[in-house]
This record gives C-alpha cells, sequence and structure tokens, in this order.
C-alpha cells in the first residue's frame, strides 16, 4: 500500500487486485516499496531471482502473466519470485527499473537477476503478439540456462485451478484517492 512519502496508485485497488491474484497464486511475493525491492534483488546469495513487472495493459493479461505462470510449472525454476505492478506501487517499481540496466521502462516485462546482476530480461516488445506458450517456452529455455531450483512453483493441480483476470487496461477505473 502507499503511504504520504509515496505517489500514491494511478488505477483502483480492488479492480487490479485479480491481477496481482495470478501471480500471487503461482509463488510471487509482491514488492511494495523500493526497501523490499532492494532486499529482494541487491541479494549476494547466489539464488537466482525472477522479477515480473506487472501491468494492466491487455498483453500482460494475454500473454505475459499466463506465459509466466506457465513456465513455472516447468522443473527447473528460478530460487524466487517476486512481482511490483506498474502504475501502482510506483516508487517500487522505479527502483525495479534501475536495476535493469540499459533498457527503457517497460510493462509487463520479466527480468531475471542473480547476485543483484541483471541475466535476463524479456520486455514488452517481447511479449506483444507472442502467445502464453510462446512466452513459456522462452523462459522455460532461460530458466534451463540459469536456474537450478526444483519446479513447478505450484502442483499442477493448483495450476489448473488459477483463473486469469482478461481486461483491457483501458476500462480499468483510476484511484481516486
Amino acid at each position: 500500500m502507499f503511504n504520504i512519502l509515496s505517489r500514491p496508485p494511478m488505477y483502483d485497488q480492488d479492480a487490479v487486485q485479480p491481477m496481482r491474484d495470478e501471480l500471487i497464486a503461482v509463488g510471487f511475493k509482491e514488492l511494495l516499496t523500493p526497501e523490499q525491492v532492494d532486499d529482494a534483488i541487491n541479494v549476494k546469495d547466489d539464488k537466482t531471482v525472477l522479477v515480473m513487472i506487472n501491468s494492466v495493459c491487455g498483453c500482460a493479461a494475454g500473454s505475459a502473466r499466463p506465459g509466466v505462470s506457465l513456465a513455472l510449472q516447468n522443473d527447473i525454476i528460478p530460487d524466487k519470485l517476486y512481482t511490483g505492478f506498474a502504475g501502482q506501487e510506483r516508487d517500487a517499481v522505479d527502483r525495479i527499473r534501475q536495476y535493469i540496466n540499459g533498457f527503457p521502462p517497460s510493462s509487463p516485462s520479466v527480468a531475471l537477476f542473480k547476485n543483484g546482476e541483471l541475466l535476463y530480461f524479456m520486455r514488452r516488445m517481447d511479449i506483444e503478439g507472442f502467445t502464453a506458450e510462446q512466452i513459456a517456452n522462452t523462459l522455460v529455455q532461460v530458466f534451463k540456462k540459469y536456474c537450478n531450483a526444483k519446479g513447478p512453483s505450484i502442483t499442477p493441480e493448483q495450476f489448473a485451478q488459477v483463473q486469469y483476470a482478461k481486461q483491457c487496461g483501458s476500462k480499468i477505473p483510476l484511484f481516486k484517492g
């Protein structure tokens, strides 16, 4: 949640909650503050850290969230899973983007880190126009190259129960404060 020292969210919190829940359901933890981002990414423990910048846009709903979720059904996955929501926890997402050197802001997007270093970055342009299965296949190859943790992140039975919010961002009500 935001406080008087952070910028307020752009969208109604209740309206975006189902979009958050999709990632939480498959094992992601939310990064709500810049400090939480630092504590998650800037760790020298030889663990891989997957961070998805979530978004209200249609490609997040139709491809990114389902694709990332499907990739996490693989037998090799990252050690830690985190997400920040663009336009919601704006200061936290700005901090995530500071770790993604050399790329302009992009949401949705997926980044893989190890020891605070960026190993792989999937930009919005790598998501738009691709199916969830294509995104999952790309991420599985990345996981095989860099990760060692045993997957899946949740059981196949749990995965079958995950429901995806298919909404266009232009229909999400703005935050009224």
